[in-house]
């Protein structure tokens, strides 16, 4: 089994519903087991057109899939739960499913960069992901979770879920 850190967000329709959907959906996956799920958040959008505030979260899975496997896997639940298959880049999204970590690997595929690319950038990816495991490293930059988090300049307007 693989420690994979999935990062869980949603700004369109009944964002919490989504949210528990997911869960939901990852949970009943063969090959999956969700073991934490850091709180919510509500944070403001990064980047992309002018859009709603999003709900943020960061799951831990045990995951007998191949990290490829894993993503197909992602890919259907967020398209089950709302998401087209194309779609605009930072846009709005009723469900955005990515892998963060996936153990300790480098992954660099044409569909699939792992560690996520701009996780070290995003608070609101390091603070739950910190609540969750702050011991653990980046494996590219070498500092753990929370040390990136520590070192953030910037706080994008992350407040708990209400």
């Amino acid at each position: 089994m693989s420690r994979v850190f999935l990062g869980v967000g949603s700004n369109e329709g009944d964002r919490l519903k989504a949210i528990s959907d997911a869960v939901r959906l990852l949970s009943a996956t063969d090959g999956i087991r969700v073991t934490q799920m850091a709180m919510i958040r509500e944070t403001e959008p990064v980047g992309g057109p002018p859009q709603g505030p999003y709900l943020n979260t960061v799951l831990e899975l045990d995951a007998s899939l191949l990290p490829t496997e894993l993503l197909r896997t992602l890919q259907r639940i967020e398209q089950r739960l709302g998401r087209p298959a194309v779609h605009e880049r930072c846009g709005p999204r009723p469900m955005d499913l990515d892998v963060l970590l996936y153990d300790d690997r480098v992954i660099a595929e044409p569909e699939l960069v792992v560690p996520h690319p701009r996780m070290h950038e995003r608070s609101f990816v390091l603070e739950p992901l910190a609540q969750l495991a702050p011991e653990v490293r980046h494996p590219l930059l070498q500092r753990t979770i929370a040390e990136l988090l520590a070192q953030l300049d910037f706080r994008c307007g992350v407040r708990g879920a209400r």
